[in-house]
């Protein structure tokens, strides 16, 4: 492990974990929470049981990049849930700094970034508890940096994947792209520590995907489709629907 500091390229106060094979970086950061110094990422080169949202495998094609922040959180479950959004704006910063470019991207709520409209980038959080109560947060991050999955792999219906080289040229190695998206991370995290969640939304809001269109909200079994009005200082999507103004805390969104 690189210890807090890790020299000028990483950001202080952070340690870093790198590994050649594990199941999961999230298993692993509920495995190593406690001797944690403070945040720290655990990267990883390849996964063995990888996992996103809802329970669903995630593919990682060699040259693709998986790693988990982890972080101590007492602020309780629903502070520990805006992280999705201080991560989609490190990841954002984070492909502008590899890219120098930002008319690609934008960011799909709650938790996906977006190039040229398919999906390059995912986020998974959950939480870590200890003594039955909340003690931290592992914030999941896996992005298609050199090739997509198979979209034969996809639920139907969800945005088509993308590969950060075939889009736009880039090919960036995944133990380097980790440093920018770290430094990113802290950034965000520092300000989301001072300024609370409200900075964090009006950034989040002015690169989001789809805002002011119609697209639909699936919660399980149920299917709401709206205009997507905005997200509220609670971080739920707020939609304007024909039987009025819905917010929704979770959710699948299909454009």
């Amino acid at each position: 492990m690189t210890g807090a500091g890790g020299g000028a390229s990483w950001p202080p106060g952070h340690a870093r974990l790198v590994l050649e094979e594990t199941d999961s970086t999230l298993n692993e950061a509920e495995r190593r929470f406690d001797e944690l110094p403070g945040p720290a990422w655990i990267f990883t080169h390849r996964q063995t049981s990888a996992r996103g949202r809802r329970g669903r495998a995630w593919q990682q094609p060699a040259g693709n990049f998986a790693a988990t922040f982890v972080l101590r959180e007492e602020g309780g479950p629903d502070r520990a849930a805006l992280r999705s959004f201080t991560a989609s704006l490190a990841l954002y910063d984070a492909f502008v700094a590899v890219t120098g470019r930002t008319d690609p991207f934008s960011l799909k709520w709650p938790n996906d970034v977006l190039l040229n409209g398919g999906k390059v980038a995912g986020i998974l959080l959950e939480s870590i508890q200890r003594h039955g109560r909340l003690a931290g947060v592992s914030i999941g991050i896996g992005v298609n940096l050199a090739e997509a999955p198979d979209p034969a792999s996809l639920p139907d219906g969800a945005v088509r994947p993308a590969a950060l080289a075939a889009e736009t040229g880039v090919l960036v190695a995944p133990e380097e792209f980790l440093t920018p998206l770290a430094h990113a991370m802290a950034e965000h995290e520092a300000r989301f520590a001072q300024y609370g969640f409200g900075p964090v939304r009006e950034a989040w809001l002015a690169r989001a995907a789809r805002l002011g269109e119609e697209i639909v909200a699936r919660t399980g079994k149920t299917e709401i489709a709206g205009v997507f009005e905005t997200v509220d200082d609670q971080g739920r999507l707020i939609l304007q629907t024909p039987q009025g103004r819905q917010a929704i805390a979770a959710a699948d969104v299909y454009f």
